[in-house]
């Protein structure tokens, strides 16, 4: 009786620290959110300062949208174009091309206000004012401030209207599918040229110019992977991004940094393999060659889409196109990259490291079980196999903190502090949000992921870390390839 007790304890307790079994892989996952930032610096073709409070502003005017209301999918902003919430199981679903609308300049105005004397001037403008709802009031100085939330004054930028522009640079929708493309304002150019050209946005260091020099000469050979790269572009591909970079982050060695032919332009060639795991974004196993060529944005000479934060590593950009060129099975060295629109981010991994995608869902398992997974798949806190996460559709939560709605993430790592657990994770946009602006201070805390130690600024890079708790309630789900 002794000895049976004693062995029902000890299983007990090596089923608690057991890894918790993968659920079933989801069904046809569309994650992916536009990054703003990106998509804001292509509309006005004007680089923006990520870090500034005023940028908020500037983002929240060029989409047409409040900044509250831009990472919830239930809002229906432009970061979602070509998707719509599935309100049955709070996720995302794609939304047919006849669906979509094209905004005129015409479509885009609004009535002139300037007569406008009393309220009952209003009701020429509104159609039925009494039914107009009231975002904001409050009383300043014996004056009544309403801001209120018409729904006919004309159209917006939204998941199902864009102009004709945004259209092709955004969506996966053509005009003409036969036709070669390059979306508007932009222009296919050699990485290593706009590079070194005087007037390229990114922050060359001097240090970094020797390192360019050595990749010129296909001498440089990358092998350490700092958490600042890559930065995901104007295309809803999170799911994409966040999974390149957990390659990169948890085994250097995996990715192809650099692979360079002698020779400029299309004869520098780098091969990434790619392995088919079926269902959609997928393609046969093969070798797909990609030259240096990729979009740049003819205004403010940035890259369109996918880049990285530091100028001397091309791989994050490469990745991209190879996707892009292999999911869309496009023999040429053009590909339209924003079919890579939507996706998943488990799968992923696994395409680029051929191994076995594992899916752990929110809703299957509790905090602690989560964390385990986590550190299970850790070494000295930093994940030694590739780990993503994504997030519900919708969620309280996504407004006024810095978490996306329908968005995937880089799982880093874990970490304790303060007696409390957090799974440290990294936004493919490489920034959250201005200091300020997070009116959760308890829910989230940025880390210097070199040493997990803590740091004052909100964010850094976009990396964060979130308690366990919390991090159950706000994601859907997560996935290691191993």
């Amino acid at each position: 009786m002794i000895i049976r007790s004693a062995l029902h304890y000890f299983t007990m307790v090596s089923d608690k620290t057991k890894t918790p079994s993968p659920d079933p892989a989801p069904k046809d996952l569309h994650i992916g959110a536009i990054n703003p930032y990106a998509l804001v610096e292509a509309i006005l073709g004007r680089p923006i300062d990520e870090n500034a409070i005023d940028s908020v502003q500037l983002i929240s005017d060029t989409l047409q949208i409040d900044y509250n209301e831009l990472f919830d999918m239930k809002y229906n902003s432009v970061l979602y174009a070509g998707m719509k919430l599935n309100t049955r199981d709070n996720t995302a679903e794609p939304i047919q091309g006849r669906d979509m609308r094209i905004l005129t300049e015409e479509d885009l105005e609004t009535p002139n206000l300037s007569q406008i004397e009393k309220v009952s001037d209003l009701q020429d403008v509104l159609k039925n004012i009494g039914e107009t709802r009231v975002s904001e009031a409050w009383i300043h100085n014996r004056n009544l401030n309403l801001v209120l939330r018409p729904q006919d004054l004309g159209a917006k930028l939204s998941n199902s209207a864009v102009t004709e522009s945004l259209a092709e640079t955004v969506t996966p929708f053509r005009r003409d599918s036969k036709a070669a493309w390059t979306p508007p304002n932009s222009t296919w150019r050699d990485m290593f040229e706009f590079l070194q050209e005087p007037t390229m946005p990114l922050k060359k260091p001097s240090s970094m110019l020797k390192e360019i020099a050595m990749l010129k000469e296909g001498m440089f050979k990358e092998a350490i992977t700092m958490y600042n790269n890559p930065v995901q572009g104007a295309v809803g591909n999170s799911w994409l991004i966040a999974a390149i970079f957990a390659l990169s982050w948890a085994d250097p060695y995996a990715i192809v940094h650099r692979t360079r032919a002698t020779g400029k332009g299309k004869d520098q060639v780098t091969p990434i393999q790619l392995h088919s795991k079926g269902g959609r974004n997928d393609g046969r196993s093969e070798t797909v060659k990609v030259s240096d060529e990729v979009l740049v944005n003819n205004s403010n000479n940035s890259p369109v889409y996918c880049r990285s934060s530091d100028a001397a590593d091309l791989y994050p950009a490469l990745y991209e196109k190879a996707f892009a060129k292999w999911i869309s099975r496009d023999s040429s060295d053009h590909p339209d990259i924003t079919q890579t629109a939507g996706g998943d981010p488990v799968k992923a991994m696994a395409q680029m490291n051929n191994r076995t995608p594992h899916y752990y869902l929110t809703s299957s398992h509790d905090a602690a079980e989560l964390f385990g997974v986590v550190r299970a798949n850790c070494l000295n806190s930093k994940t030694i196999n590739p780990m993503t996460a994504w997030t519900h559709g919708s969620h309280e939560m996504y407004q006024g903190s810095n978490l996306v709605g329908n968005h995937a993430y880089t799982v880093l790592g874990w970490a304790r502090q303060g007696g409390k657990q957090y799974i440290v994770l990294r936004n493919p946009w490489g920034v959250t949000e201005p200091t300020g602006l997070n009116t959760y201070p308890g829910l989230m805390t940025s880390l210097d992921v070199l040493f997990w130690r803590p740091i004052t600024k909100l964010s850094q890079n976009g990396v964060f870390a979130m308690e366990t708790e919390a991090f159950k309630n706000c994601f859907a789900g997560m996935g290691v390839a191993k």
